[in-house]
């Protein structure tokens, strides 16, 4: 029987040991449509797509493919098919060139010898298909993960592909490089190329979707041309409830100056930057991708040498060298990569809260942990922030994104820190676990602690800070107060340029 899909799923199982992970799930895709699959940290979006790409044996229900029934779903069959994944974590060999990794398992030999001269030429016309400008001799390890992943798209043209799925695909992109992958998916789209797009960046779907499919702890929930309905609307469906207030700010009393920089230098990403922050006030830090947020907070945590400028703290100098020295002085960062930077993802959740603190947890004298101290501060920790675990003792890596950020913020407030720098604090967790953060960072605010994060995400700048400071090419290039704050307004402060230009 002839149908409109080029993939249909029907009644989809998975299970795994103690988890039933896809119940009777269905999914379908058309030819020449980008369907975007969205849902919760845990909502099965991944182990389906993983079903579809033979990473995974389905359990039960019904795989067709271009019209053909497929029983066994294998990585082999799946590309025979047509059907590519590009994942979170790009799949690319970084000591090789750009044509040895587009050819890599499939290479042209003649003899035994591989043919470069024609795996170059062969890579060149693929990337001419992009209207990318990349040269086929060129190291991937050299490339901006931008120009990586159009790598993957290039290899996966090279084996046909005519299911393309890509996982959370703009999470690492600056606004240009986003603009360019729509560029290539649009292209694909207009070639009958079906694109599978899971994102948590709400906000990108109306450039590029033809269609959404929802899914919500292991089930199919939904699905709907993405013209006909809001974002509200889908938020509602992935969450199972209205969110009623997506960005809870609270009104408490500000008390006075805690930090305040002054004139800080530190490399060539941050200039001049003065700002202050007081008791009881979130202050966010809105620019484009390397207008110098990261760096600025990285600098005011001791990560990276500061050039010159004071940190003051209650009005008074201190001095910043190392983290270590930001720590005792009661300033910690929830940093933007929270798996390579806030956590030991091998270690359980009970030592990464107590690795920190553990000068508050041993004895003076012998310099032996506590182990009733750390018991009562991991308790403490884990209750006040409602992280969700089996227990402590499991692997942080085990939890989900928004838990592992709650793990990084317990374990600095653990010992009453006095100031809380996040650097993208719901970067690449869904929807619900950010209202979870937002009341982290509200917790901290009613304490009386100062907040200041940064966020690429303008309605989370406008829907948490108390004040705004706007940065653009290393400077603070304006402030704001959030009852004066436009997304426009912000904007013209993010692209200031002309100081620069005028140098």
């Amino acid at each position: 029987m002839k149908t409109e899909y080029i993939v249909e799923m029907n009644h989809i199982t998975k299970t795994f040991p103690g988890v039933k992970a896809l119940d009777d799930v269905s999914f379908n895709l058309k030819s020449g449509e980008v369907l975007a699959l969205l849902g919760e940290n845990g909502a099965g979006k991944s182990t389906l797509m993983k079903v579809l790409s033979g990473v995974y044996s389905r359990d039960g229900g019904e795989l067709s493919v271009f019209g053909e029934h497929v029983e066994r779903m294998t990585p082999k069959r799946a590309k025979e098919l047509g059907i590519a994944i590009i994942h979170q974590e790009l799949n690319l060999c970084a000591h090789l060139t750009v044509a040895e990794n587009i050819f890599l398992g499939q290479e042209i030999a003649k003899g035994g010898v591989v043919q470069r001269k024609q795996m170059n030429q062969r890579a060149r016309e693929l990337l001419g298909r992009l209207s990318l400008d990349i040269e086929p001799e060129t190291l991937v390890g050299s490339l901006s993960v931008s120009k990586q992943q159009m790598i993957e798209i290039a290899k996966a043209l090279l084996s046909n592909a005519r299911v393309l799925i890509m996982d959370e695909p703009t999470s690492a992109l600056t606004a240009k490089e986003i603009n360019e992958l729509f560029r290539i998916i649009k292209q694909l789209r207009s070639e009958g190329c079906g694109i599978v797009y899971i994102s948590h960046r709400l906000e990108e779907l109306q450039h590029i979707v033809d269609r959404v499919t929802i899914m919500r702890d292991g089930q199919f929930v939904t699905s709907m041309n993405f013209q006909d309905t809001t974002l509200d609307h889908i938020i509602s469906n992935m969450v199972g409830r209205d969110i009623q207030e997506k960005f809870p700010r609270v009104e408490t009393l500000v008390g006075e100056t805690v930090l305040e920089v002054r004139n800080l230098n530190a490399g060539r990403m941050v200039r001049n930057v003065s700002f202050s922050v007081r008791a009881g006030e979130i202050v966010g830090i809105a620019g484009l991708m390397g207008a110098g947020r990261t760096e600025t907070t990285r600098a005011i945590f001791g990560v990276d040498p500061k050039d010159s400028g004071e940190i003051l703290l209650d009005g008074k100098p201190i001095r910043i060298n190392s983290p270590r020295d930001a720590i005792r002085q009661g300033v910690v960062l929830a940093p933007e990569d929270r798996k390579k930077d806030g956590l030991c993802t091998k270690l359980s959740v009970r030592h990464n809260i107590a690795l920190p603190n553990l000068d508050l947890i041993s004895s003076k004298l012998l310099q032996v942990v506590s182990t009733s101290k750390e018991g009562q501060m991991v308790a403490d920790a884990t209750k006040n922030f409602q992280i969700k675990m089996a227990n402590a003792e499991v692997d942080a890596a085990s939890l989900s994104g928004g838990n592992q950020q709650k793990v990084v913020v317990s374990k600095w407030l653990a010992r009453n820190s006095r100031i809380v720098i996040f650097d993208e604090p719901t970067r690449g967790i869904d929807v619900a676990a950010k209202v979870e953060i937002y009341r982290i960072m509200n917790q901290l605010k009613a304490r009386g602690i100062a907040v200041l994060f940064v966020s690429s995400e303008m309605p989370e700048i406008l829907g948490m800070s108390d004040r705004i400071l706007v940065m653009c090419d290393g400077r603070v290039t304006g402030e704001i107060d959030i009852r004066d704050a436009t997304q426009e307004k912000i904007m013209r402060y993010a692209t200031q340029f002309e100081n620069k230009l005028a140098q």
